[in-house]
């Protein structure tokens, strides 16, 4: 029986799609938008806004509770130093996925962007 195995797996033991979600939400977390295949980013979006939840609030025990999720203490610096107070009065929906039109060279896998919906000046100036 597989009740209550919800989830999609990406074809990856638990192990590595756990150190792949926190290895992702790292790198979003540190350069606010990143390139991957859509599942992956569906798959990380709420791991993502779970966490900036928590960081609308700079208390200790929710300092740990990311820190314990992320392992990495640069990504919780700036997910509570410049991150939480951007989305303090916004009450869901931080991250966006877009679709890109080319896919993935190799196996042909669709990709995406997937980024914070509010980003700093400084990204902006530089992206466009």
């Amino acid at each position: 029986m597989r009740h209550r195995c919800a989830g999609n797996r990406l074809g990856r033991t638990t192990e590595h799609r756990i150190a792949m979600t926190k290895n992702m939400a790292n790198s979003l977390i540190l350069h606010e938008r990143i390139v991957t295949t859509t599942p992956k980013a569906k798959a990380v979006k709420p791991f993502v806004e779970r966490l900036v939840t928590l960081a609308k609030e700079d208390t200790l025990h929710h300092r740990r509770m990311v820190f314990a999720a992320l392992r990495d203490k640069g990504s919780v610096d700036k997910l509570f130093g410049t991150i939480g107070p951007r989305f303090k009065s916004r009450p869901g929906g931080y991250c966006r996925v877009l679709h890109l039109s080319k896919p993935r060279l190799g196996d042909n896998g669709q990709r995406s962007i997937l980024e914070f919906v509010e980003r700093s000046p400084k990204d902006k100036t530089a992206e466009g």
